[in-house]
This record gives C-alpha cells, structure tokens and sequence, in this order.
C-alpha cells in the first residue's frame, strides 16, 4: 500500500506498507511500541502520528502541520515526530494514498523547506505572522476542495 512518511526535518520519503503489517509498520516508521493516534484532516488521507510525540519531547512536525491544517482549512495545534500519510478508504480503514495527495505533501514539504530557509536570513515579525504566512504558501500547493 503507497504511502508516505513526513520526517520533522521536512524530508517525504515513499513508503509502502504491506497490508497484513501495515499498522505494525507505521509504528515502527513513528518510533512507538504504543498507541498511534490518527487524524482524519482530509477526507481521503489519514495521518497516522506518535500518540504522545510531544510528551516524548519528539521535534515538531512543521510539514505534517502545514498540510493538515491546509486540508482543514485552520491552524491545528501542534504535531510531533514522524508522520505516515496513507489513504482512507469509504469505511474509513486505511488504503493505498491517491497521487494527487502524494502531491500535496511533497509540495508542502517544498514550500516549508523553502520557507525556513528564508526565516534564518529574513526572520518573521512574530510566531503568529510566522505561521500564517507558512499557511498561506501552503494554500497555494493544495487545490482547494480535492
């Protein structure tokens, strides 16, 4: 099953999950032996995340952050660690990730990339500012309505 993993360095790596593993594999690929949350902030793609990165002290995710609140429409708190990105089929269980948001995150990952490089030679005015210009780049990697 294709999917994807976002790394809190910004890096997307193509992962593909055998179907009889697959929930095995994503803990591994999320660095817990414990509960894997997911979020449902697209309603093709499911984000499968440590179930407590940010306790665990896991980097923030700004990439899996960006894409999720650009899917939601809204800023969204904070995500920690490594995420997996898979599809979601009509059920709701896990599917194979469809290209066109393969697309989206790779985009994303580009832009966030991209946009912290330019914060260490132009610094934002404020955290706040920060985050919503990094949504606003975001918005115009990801079709609205797809």
């Amino acid at each position: 099953m294709h999917a994807l993993r976002i790394a809190p360095d910004t890096t997307v790596t193509e992962i593909d999950l055998s179907e009889p593993g697959a929930h095995s594999a994503i803990r591994d690929h999320t660095g817990t032996t414990g509960p894997v949350d997911q979020g449902l902030y697209h309603r093709r793609a499911l984000l499968h995340m440590h179930g407590d990165g940010r306790g665990r002290g896991l980097a923030r995710n700004i990439t899996a952050w960006a894409l999720a609140s650009t899917w939601r429409g809204i800023a969204l708190y904070p995500i920690h660690g490594p995420v997996i990105v898979t599809g979601r089929a009509h059920d709701g269980g896990m599917t194979a990730l469809d290209d066109d948001l393969a697309q989206h995150a790779q985009a994303v990952a580009q832009t966030v990339c991209e946009t912290l490089g330019e914060w260490r030679t132009r610094p934002s005015l404020s955290g706040e500012a920060a985050l919503s210009e990094l949504l606003a780049y975001a918005a115009r990697d990801v079709v609205p309505g797809q």
